[in-house]
């Protein structure tokens, strides 16, 4: 059967209670009521032909080929949309039923090119398999009359291909874009013997409203949409699952091979995650792996103005230990220290704030969580006592009304976006709070209910108003308060809210939203049913991202949607392991499990088992560090995997504070921008090749598995064990599955987790331990962990920086679909076609005050710095808004972010800069100049590869 067979078993059963028992084939079979008599079919062990079904999606009747017989009933109805009966007979073989059957095919195969043999779906067909099925071996009809042989290729996406002379017009791809990704973008056009699959208004797939998620790739039973890898190399060979690389959902895919080269991905159907499905970077943007510009070999160099020197492992990370050696000796213990990456796996950012602990003999360790979700950990542990979400992604399918705030879905989290989508389609209710008007506001089949675009900054005021009116008018959920919470805490907090300047006429003009919109808002979360809330880094990268974070714990908890599904607080989290990162004790006054340094207990267990002493204070965290650089006492890093100049703020001072240090060793794919200040390179590794885990943003724990060797020759991990081995501090690992061992014996949120536990069940949710042995989906359910859910007074407090005269507009950041990040491994696939640079967005209004035009150039000008961009002229954004991504080096969008950041956290104000917008003629000097800086780089590197 073809590798993607899972995907191919017809309508799923339905979920009643009352059970129907009839017989198929003379065999008796009981199912759940509404079962369709395909399912039923399969549940006793039988077959049924078909074509258009597909457990993707509803079923659809078209194909004809999966009739049934009945008795006592006349015709031969579709076994996909027939549903059962008590007592039904049904038999599936029949001279007749094979006579039209037969019949059926033919009229297919008729129409269908003879190119079975050189067919690139050969062996992974339906269309020949059911051909096969039902005994076709001759066709009668010939080619002269009308048919669809000479209709064209479209070949405008650079990841698959439609050969509308091999469709069957079944609608399986148009179903699958429009139940499973709800994109719409796929129609069939005209009627009868002229219809066709087309994408959008007789557009190519490049022009059309396709995101290139896969889905009717994935759904189509012939090879009319078929994958170019799949033409170029064949037909896949064997397969290994294994956990996506990019955001934070934390998809499965099954890795299909041949040999050790990736034919495809292909998203898993019993991926707890996904589901099933996927977008455009984690089904096809895997290429990177395999690009020209990745470095396979260390280098080291003196100073960052001479020329990479390709070294051995061993001459490498020689000079890395006796670099951090010596430093230490000169400069004191606390004079290095490293980051971990958030791309890496636990076991991997494990073993590096060990090494910074146990080797370096500090805390001087961070993540690049302290520049997006620092602030979740800190409000969510302060609200509940955990530091991460409360549901599993399955729960949004029975959520009433949704509040996404600070988020944008469909561009960074796709595959839930999509999820989210099909319960708004079947009903759900959304509030939107966004500066832009993101497309949930407005998609098709979609509309939010209340959309309030907000002024950037004003998110706490915003979340006080939605919280006046639920206390004033009477809308608290009081039992659930009373039970569950600290009704003290939660007086204050009612008596604060409920003050005038908190009230939605008083915030509504400050905050650009009208009170009406707000109070219609309140209304509808405190009283349609379930509600959860959805938030993103528009939350928690603020100078009040940790208020605003307690803000929404308090909303939650006063209108009782916490513990059970539908329900709860939701950080959609950037990258695939920040959730780990965080988990793994990468914050310098936490140590694994969040637990505090300074802990006695906690500290003197890790010491035992680590065999040394621990620093019980606190250390540096990433700005600290670089301020301590500048200043001359913080002289050595360690970075694994993370390109702190183009993500973090304020990119000169990260420039200023990289170049006063004499060690900087960079663990990475491609010499990134933060290479540019390296001394030591260290080649990092690929998902695809080492195993290990990942926890996303649900706090699913998924296995990650290695697919081929490591073309750098290491693991990131043993990477790690080489720098300590060097360091004399020696880790005696053989395998990832000893690390995470260790990792469940020193955490008890991890405490049942076992490389062979998610092996048995696929995937677990921490906490696991005895009391949850299988894991916990929902968080809360009888009770907070920390006791009674605590309510925070949130005052407004308005960021330092000020729109003016001089600067008059806000710059707000945020992605594309396309794009991941700083866009290192996306720009390195054919991604690049839908965004090839940065744009900033513009108002009309705006746009025309300063005589800009669409396409124009334009400088950005902060108290910070400037920089150039191409201007997209746009209603999305508010008058007095502009907004861009910040994917490509050369936009160098971080250049004019100040170093205001989060009170409790540190974590940069990216969302609120005052800018100033003219005509440009082009790239600023700071691009030009740093522009030469990574071409030289890159040039050097390649020199000493060749």
């Amino acid at each position: 059967m073809p590798l993607v067979s899972e995907i191919d078993f017809g309508t799923p059963a339905s979920k009643a209670e009352k059970t129907v028992t009839l017989t198929v084939d003379g065999i008796s079979v009981t199912v759940p009521e509404g079962t369709s008599v395909m399912r039923a079919s399969m549940e006793a062990g039988i077959q049924v032909p078909k074509l258009c079904a597909t457990d993707m999606v509803d079923a659809f009747g078209s194909c004809r080929l999966c009739l049934v017989e009945i008795a006592g009933r006349a015709g031969t109805p579709a076994s996909c949309t027939t549903p059962v009966a008590e007592g039904m007979s049904v038999s599936t073989q029949t001279p007749r039923l094979k006579q039209l059957r037969r019949g059926v095919m033919e009229l297919y195969i008729s129409d269908h090119p003879l190119d079975c043999l050189t067919c690139a779906a050969n062996g992974d067909c339906e269309l020949q398999d059911m051909a096969g099925a039902v005994g076709l071996r001759d066709v009668r009809y010939g080619y002269e009359g009308d048919n669809h042989l000479k209709l064209g290729k479209d070949e405008t996406n650079p990841y698959f291909t439609f050969d509308a002379s091999k469709c069957i017009v079944c609608s399986r791809c148009v179903r699958a874009c429009e139940e499973v990704q709800g994109t719409f973008a796929l129609t069939i056009q005209a009627r009868g013997f002229d219809s066709k699959v087309s994408p959008g208004m007789a557009e190519d797939f490049l022009a059309s409203e396709c995101v290139s998620c896969g889905a009717c790739v994935q759904a189509c039973p012939t090879a009319t949409l078929t994958e170019k890898s799949i033409i170029e190399i064949g037909q896949p060979e064997h397969s290994v699952v294994t956990t996506c690389a990019y955001c934070g959902v934390g998809c499965s895919f099954k890795a299909e091979m041949r040999g050790n080269e990736v034919v495809r991905m292909v998203p898993y159907k019993d991926g707890k995650a996904n589901r099933g499905h996927s977008c455009v970077k984690g089904r096809f943007a895997w290429g990177y792996t395999n690009h020209r510009e990745r470095i396979l070999n260390p280098m080291i160099r003196d100073s960052i103005d001479q020329p990479w020197r390709e070294v051995s492992w061993d001459e490498a990370i020689g000079r890395v230990a006796s670099e951090f050696k010596r430093l230490q000796d000169k400069h004191g213990k606390r004079s290095i220290g490293g980051i971990t990456s958030s791309r890496c796996t636990n076991e991997e950012t494990y073993l590096v704030q060990k090494l910074i602990r146990a080797g370096f003999g500090n805390n001087n360790v961070d993540t690049c969580a302290r520049v997006c979700h620092s602030p979740t950990g800190y409000g969510l542990k302060t609200a509940f006592g955990t530091s991460a979400g409360t549901q599993d992604f399955d729960s949004v399918e029975h959520s009433d009304v949704v509040m996404v705030i600070g988020a944008n879905p469909t561009d960074g989290h796709p595959v839930f976006a999509s999820r989210l989508k099909k319960r708004l389609r079947q009903g759900a209710k959304l509030i939107v709070i966004d500066p832009r008007r993101i497309d949930l506001v407005r998609t098709p089949h979609v509309e939010a209910a209340h959309h309030l675009p907000l002024l950037p900054g004003t998110n706490v005021a915003i979340l006080n108003a939605l919280a006046h009116v639920i206390v004033t008018e009477g809308l608290v959920a009081e039992a659930f308060v009373r039970e569950r919470c600290d009704w003290d805490d939660f007086s204050d907090w009612a008596a604060f809210v409920s003050e005038p300047q908190n009230s939605p006429e008083v915030v509504g003009p400050m905050a650009g939203v009208d009170p009406e919109e707000i109070r219609a808002a309140a209304r509808l979360f405190a009283t349609g049913g379930n509600g959860a809330i959805y938030y993103g880094l528009g939350v928690t990268e603020h100078s009040q991202g940790t208020t605003t974070v307690m803000a929404i714990a308090n909303l939650a908890m006063a209108t009782g949607n916490l513990g059970r599904q539908g329900v709860g607080v939701n950080p959609l989290r950037g990258q695939n392991n920040v959730q780990g990162s965080c988990d793994m004790g990468s914050f310098p006054h936490e140590l694994p499990g969040y637990r505090h340094i300074s802990d006695e207990a906690t500290r003197h267990m890790f010491e035992a088992f680590w065999g040394t002493g621990l620093d019980h204070e606190p250390g540096l965290r990433i700005p600290n560090m670089l301020d301590a650089a500048v200043a001359g006492t913080f002289r050595g890093i360690y970075i694994q995997g993370e390109d702190i100049l183009q993500s973090d703020p304020d990119t000169k001072h990260v420039a200023a504070g990289l170049a006063a240090m004499e060690c900087v060793v960079v663990q990475d794919l491609f010499l990134n921008e933060t290479a540019n200040y390296a001394h030591v390179f260290l080649p990092g590794s690929t998902f695809l090749e080492k195993d290990g885990t990942f926890t996303n943003a649900e706090r699913r724990i998924n296995r990650v598995r290695k697919v081929m060797p490591p073309k750098n020759g290491y693991a990131d991990w043993e990477i790690t064990l080489l720098i300590a081995d060097a360091m004399g501090v020696p880790m005696q690992y053989s395998h990832p599955s000893e690390i995470m061992d260790e990792i469940a014996h020193l955490t008890p949120s991890f405490a049942g987790v076992s490389y062979a536990k998610l092996e048995e069940l696929g995937s677990v949710q921490w906490p696991c331990n005895d009391k949850k042995p299988l894991g916990s989906p929902i968080m809360h359910m009888d009770g907070f962990v920390r006791g009674k859910g605590k309510f925070m007074i949130t005052e407004y407090v308005p960021t330092d920086e000020r729109t003016g005269a001089r600067f008059p507009l806000l710059l707000t950041t945020g992605r594309i679909l396309s794009q991941y990040n700083v866009g290192a491994q996306t720009r390195r696939t054919d991604n690049v076609v839908w965004h090839q640079e940065d744009r900033l967005e513009i108002h009309p209004h705006d746009a025309e005050q300063r005589g800009v035009r669409d396409g124009d150039w334009v400088r950005i000008q902060s108290r910070a710095g400037e920089t150039s961009l191409r201007a997209v002229i746009t209603d999305r954004v508010a008058p007095g808004v502009v907004y861009t991504t910040f994917h490509h080096p050369a936009t160098q969008a971080n250049v004019v972010t100040t170093d205001y950041s989060d009170w409790a956290t540190n974590c940069p104000e990216y969302k609120v800069t005052a800018v100033q917008i003219a005509p440009s003629n082009g790239p600023s000097e700071w691009q030009e100049r740093y522009q030469e800086l990574s071409d030289r780089s890159r040039r050097i590197a390649k020199d000493a590869a060749e």
